[in-house]
């Protein structure tokens, strides 16, 4: 979080005018003054969000570190003084706005109000806006930003977060979301516009402004057209006896993943009745979550088994991220993890654009990308069939910038994914899309049914082919910062000062490198090649069994999260080996390096 430089007296009219406006969160603030809660004021008053892995992403609710109708007109005032110093034709380009369904009763805030207040600053300051009409997926605004070549954008989501969670995504013309500098540039505009403007609050706008478009028809005709790029068995698809349950976990994905499961040739997919409609409390599940696995999949699972359908696609509340379940001969699920979908999808893709290309088309050219935090097994993929293979620091804002890079220097990019279940097939989109993920997920499958194999069984043949890349993933609450802070620097600080640690139990180190410092042993100058990330923290473990292992705080939410992957080469087929030294090596990494009884830690629920 950032300190504030200005700090206002609740009590004062200035303050007061400012909340007034919503009837609701002044009403949390009045009461926390009421009943002495100077704390909890001082931490809702005295701190600002800032950008993370997915923007501003916080609670709904009173104060300059919540989501509310005031942070959402600032941090747009904010954009709007940085986009006007960038873009001399930003009143012709215009903005792209969308939004999700979530919603809060307590503070009156749902996601469609605060896309109306974000659209109405600009409106007011005479900017196009591109506001949709209905609820998107998040993969529409980046596809909206470029297709109507607007300035920016902004999805008002938080993902796939708790109910009580908002935040603010933005997209640079690019495509791609905002890094550095634009970040950090925009929060300091933030700074110097925190009292709304005239017009700010006037969201009767969207309704009586000429300077509002509805791009929703346009768009959506435009994103299934582009889908077309990436279906290579649409009469295949139409003939296929294999049955699909799609869930949307009572978000925004329903009617999107039917009308591309259409373009595709596919008879439309089951749907998940009581998931099928939005429901900002997510009123089925614990958590909205779809990579949580079997817990949060129960409704779709149960589903499948009735209506005889072998494939479950599960997309999160903003259609970004997709999860798949396949049956089992044994009957039961085997719900995929994100590095056994991006083998899966890698292959696939690959094998996609080598059958369907020219002759003289060069293996040299095709990139894939992941996140330095997910599974090798597209390095692999890439050694062995010559194509490139690039990582990037996590967060798909930086998968998209270097696709653009890429793009732009002539480059073709089939694939590119982060371990969280987030997938990107083609690039019509430069961000996760777990619409076209679902689709190509299922064409995919009713492929392999045509020869009898399962998707289970076409990633034992990846692993076989390329090497077995057996990895886990997971987490750690810990609500307090300087638990988090302090587990990282005795790790900076392990036997004596400025000293990493050598071993971790038993298992020997080769290399570590540590983004957030900029440091990396196994470079020859010791710098990491990957930029420096400074405001998150993030240190990888290289060793000398062939596993790398990540221990890195989360961009969104109160996590430290884990990544363990043995990467054996064609010859180790010994998985049972694999999978038994990958559990203790994670077992030491706990022990030693997070220590979770002594920190407090809260370990996952499963």
């Amino acid at each position: 979080m950032m300190g504030l430089s200005y700090h206002w007296n609740p009590t004062s009219p200035r303050f007061k005018v400012f909340l007034l406006q919503n009837p609701k969160t002044k009403e949390q603030i009045e009461n926390l003054l009421r009943n002495g809660m100077n704390k909890e004021l001082r931490d809702r008053l005295c701190c600002r969000m800032t950008f993370g892995t997915a923007g501003l992403r916080s609670a709904m609710g009173a104060g300059f570190c919540y989501i509310n109708d005031l942070t959402v007109i600032q941090s747009t005032q904010g954009m709007y003084k940085y986009l006007e110093r960038c873009f001399s034709d930003f009143k012709q380009r215009g903005f792209v706005v969308g939004y999700d369904t979530r919603g809060q009763v307590t503070s009156s805030c749902s996601s469609q109000r605060l896309a109306k207040l974000t659209a109405a600053v600009l409106l007011a300051k005479d900017v196009p806006v591109y506001l949709f009409s209905k609820y998107v997926p998040t993969p529409f605004v980046p596809y909206a930003v470029q297709e109507l070549k607007a300035v920016a954008g902004v999805m008002i989501t938080a993902s796939h977060n708790r109910k009580e969670d908002n935040g603010y995504k933005v997209y640079w013309e690019t495509g791609a979301q905002i890094t550095s500098p634009h970040d950090k540039e925009i929060l300091k505009c933030i700074e110097e516009c925190v009292e709304p403007w005239n017009g700010s609050w006037n969201d009767n706008l969207v309704d009586t402004s000429p300077l509002k478009r509805d791009p929703l028809q346009d768009i959506c005709r435009r994103y299934m057209e582009d889908l077309k790029k990436i279906c290579f068995h649409r009469e295949l698809n139409s003939k296929t006896t294999l049955k699909f349950v799609h869930t949307s976990f009572h978000g925004v994905g329903h009617d999107y993943v039917q009308l591309a499961f259409q373009v595709f040739g596919f008879k439309p997919p089951i749907p998940v009745p009581e998931q099928k409609d939005p429901d900002p409390d997510f009123s089925t599940v614990k958590c909205p979550n779809p990579e949580e696995g079997e817990s949060v999949l129960e409704l779709s699972l149960r589903l499948a088994e009735k209506e005889n359908a072998r494939v479950v696609l599960a997309t999160d509340p903003d259609a970004d991220r997709l999860a798949v379940a396949e049956l089992q001969e044994n009957g039961h699920w085997k719900v995929f993890t994100g590095n056994e979908l991006a083998a899966l999808f890698g292959w696939w893709m690959f094998d996609c654009w080598k059958k369907n290309t020219s002759r003289n088309a060069d293996v040299k050219n095709v990139y894939m990308l992941a996140t330095t935090v997910s599974s090798k097994i597209l390095k692999a993929i890439a050694l062995k069939e010559g194509f490139h293979f690039e990582e990037t620091l996590p967060g798909f804002k930086w998968i998209g910038s270097r696709i653009k890079d890429l793009l732009e220097n002539g480059k073709e990019v089939l694939f590119a994914f982060e371990e969280s279940i987030g997938f990107l097939c083609g690039t019509s989109v430069l961000d996760k899309d777990g619409v076209s993920a679902a689709v190509v997920a299922a064409e995919m499958a009713a492929y392999l049914e045509t020869m009898t194999i399962t998707l289970k069984q076409q990633l034992i043949k990846v692993y076989e082919k390329y090497g077995y890349h057996i990895s886990k993933t997971s987490y750690f609450l810990c609500y307090d910062p300087s638990t988090i802070k302090s587990i990282f620097e005795r790790l900076r600080n392990f036997d004596s000062p400025k000293e990493y640690p050598k071993f971790c139990g038993t298992f020997a180190i080769l290399h570590i490198r540590d983004v957030t410092t900029g440091y990396d042993s196994s470079q020859p100058n010791k710098k990491s090649v990957l930029p420096v990330s400074k405001n998150s923290q993030m240190i990888t473990f290289t060793f000398q069994n062939g596993c790398v292992a990540t221990l890195r705080t989360s961009g969104t939410e109160p996590k430290i999260k884990y990544y363990a992957e043995m990467c054996a080469s064609p010859e180790q087929s010994d998985t049972a080996f694999l999978e038994e030294e990958l559990r203790k090596l994670i077992e030491a990494l706990i022990e030693n390096f997070l220590e979770p009884s002594k920190n407090g830690l809260i370990w996952r629920s499963v």
